[in-house]
């Protein structure tokens, strides 16, 4: 009986330290799913969030987005991630109502979500994103800076925004316009071109007629065309803008743009992908809230 029972006995060990191993050595499926491919600020984020994944040793990682900015596209993702087997989705949310009902039917297969760069307006374990509307105002504080260097007091402002939905533009613009109040200018309707930088950069041009002393510019590709559109107008217009790309900076270096809001999208990926290890390692004790921060870029910090 003594015999038997140290047999049971060490047959329960080894099954214990077979299920510790094979725990240790799984594998969770997180996809990342952003607005779209086409922004090098999304890239960032993946390249984070990549370095993360080398870093430890229990996250199956996948990038996925739509083609272009579009709530149905978004959800036909995010449904599609959970008939993959999703265990955990890092989302930035294009339009943070539309993609409720989409997290929710997520939600009940048991899947983690975890907002990068744009919240939507459902629960999560937590958000890594830039202090928007603080981010928006630093933005209408540098302009306004530039406009009285030059002895511009008074004129017209125009904004250049993706969508009237999309919460982390839609924070910008209202940062902006709040360090604009009582200041003595103009900010006329905001335009949208749904960050493609060749509708921007026709919202951008038709601005420039209307004689504007100003542009506002809330995402990459929103500034991108507000930059191509005051470069070719000889750059007679200041402009500030958000993010930071190759185009960008270009802009910036040969005056027209006076500068942008540089975000941390590497940072969001990183620190949502180390959440996600976290979740499936029994839990995760960060704050549900996380201010990855903003650096304003002008040309002398190029």
């Amino acid at each position: 009986m003594k015999k038997l029972a140290l047999l049971l006995l060490v047959c329960g060990l080894v099954v214990t330290i077979m299920a510790s191993a094979a725990s240790a050595g799984e594998k969770h499926k997180v996809y990342l799913i952003t607005m779209d491919m086409m922004d090098q600020h999304w890239n960032n984020v993946d390249a984070g969030a990549r370095k993360a994944v080398s870093e430890v040793d229990n996250i199956d990682y996948t990038w996925l987005a739509p083609d272009r900015k579009d709530d149905a596209k978004q959800i036909e993702v995010i449904n599609n991630t959970v008939a993959a087997g999703a265990e955990a989705i890092l989302l930035a949310a294009n339009g943070p109502t539309a993609v409720t009902s989409a997290l929710r039917e997520a939600e009940s297969y048991g899947v983690k979500i975890i907002y990068v760069d744009s919240p939507a307006n459902f629960p999560s374990i937590a958000s890594f994103a830039t202090n928007n509307k603080a981010a928006g105002k630093t933005a209408g504080e540098t302009i306004l800076a530039a406009l009285k260097a030059k002895g511009i007091s008074s004129g017209s402002i125009g904004i250049v925004n993706i969508n009237a939905a999309t919460q982390s533009t839609v924070d910008r613009e209202a940062g902006f316009r709040e360090a604009f109040d009582g200041k003595g200018y103009t900010l006329l309707e905001t335009q949208y071109g749904e960050g493609d930088v060749t509708k921007s950069k026709d919202i951008a041009a038709n601005y420039l007629t209307q004689g504007v002393v100003g542009i506002f510019a809330a995402n990459e590709g929103s500034t991108t065309g507000t930059g191509n559109a005051i470069q070719e107008d000889g750059n007679r217009v200041l402009a500030v803008g958000f993010d930071n790309s190759d185009s960008i900076r270009n802009l910036i270096r040969t005056g027209a743009l006076i500068g942008a809001m540089v975000q941390n999208p590497s940072v969001m990926g990183y620190e949502a992908v180390k959440c996600a290890s976290d979740v499936f390692k029994g839990g995760y004790k960060g704050p549900a809230s996380v201010d990855t921060g903003v650096t304003v870029m002008t040309k002398e910090k190029l």
